[in-house]
């Protein structure tokens, strides 16, 4: 794992491989960890980088005031100080929401994106019941008691080969950086910005999503110009690591189009 400062917090982050950049964005109470799939897969072709977002895994805990805006120029800081941008975003649930902002914010650091099983904010995706009925749900859990196979998640059970993963991932989860996380994506309504992309974009969710809906992914598809859905079949909302297969092979296929390894590009 590495370290980089940005902004005067520690971000760490994993990067293996070399290639066309590629960096990939976990989702709420996750970490870099839960891309490990796709960083084993991808690194024969691409240089792939995961990061910790601030409050997660190995980075520094989330700073007083911290939102949505801040994430996104955190993550911004880091493509740039990595030397990476343009670069392919790949985001998983809340890590498509801190893209959506990221691209409104620092659009110039973005080459293509990949939105996997996300949101525009859970306020603009769902509406506002539901959001609330969310965070509420979060804030009611008692300290320590995250369950990282929570039901909806996966499709079924969730896989027996990554447990331990997400079961280590969850040991490591810090409860006030969660809930600002999940805080801010609770208020989000990023559905203006889905307009207004103007790079290749994939969108892959599972067929079984009960968290973001395939209406969710019909709705990101009508409005990004250059969008296109792939559905994975039995497959819920953690998709990369239900079916990493099929999600890699979906990734790579959209990555050889336009991240410059074969002649063409979009």
């Amino acid at each position: 794992m590495d370290v980089a400062e940005i902004d005067g917090l520690r971000i760490a982050f994993r990067r293996a491989g070399h290639g066309p950049a590629v960096v990939f964005v976990h989702g709420g109470a996750e970490d870099g960890r839960t891309w490990s799939p796709q960083l084993d897969a991808l690194a024969d072709e691409f240089t792939v980088i995961a990061w910790d977002e601030p409050g997660a895994g190995g980075s520094s805990d989330v700073p007083a005031g911290f939102g949505l805006s801040d994430y996104a120029d955190a993550l911004a800081g880091l493509i740039r100080g990595l030397d990476v941008s343009p670069c392919t975003l790949v985001g998983i649930s809340w890590g498509v929401t801190v893209i959506l902002e990221l691209y409104r914010r620092h659009p110039g650091v973005v080459r293509s994106l990949v939105l996997a099983d996300g949101y525009a904010g859970w306020l603009g995706s769902l509406g506002p019941e539901e959001a609330d009925a969310r965070l509420a749900g979060l804030r009611d859990q008692p300290e320590g008691t995250f369950d990282p196979t929570l039901p909806n998640l996966f499709a079924g059970a969730p896989p027996t080969e990554f447990v331990p993963l997400l079961e280590a991932i969850s040991a490591d989860v810090r409860r006030h950086s969660m809930l600002t996380a999940l805080t801010a994506m609770a208020h989000a309504d990023l559905t203006d910005v889905l307009d207004t992309i103007q790079v290749p974009t994939q969108l892959i969710w599972g067929a079984l999503d009960a968290r973001s809906p395939l209406s969710v992914a019909h709705e990101f598809d009508r409005r990004i110009p250059e969008s296109d859905l792939a559905v994975i079949p039995g497959c819920g909302h953690v998709s990369n690591l239900e079916d990493p297969q099929a999600f890699n092979d979906i990734l790579r296929s959209f990555l050889r189009r336009d991240g410059g390894v074969l002649p063409g590009g979009w």
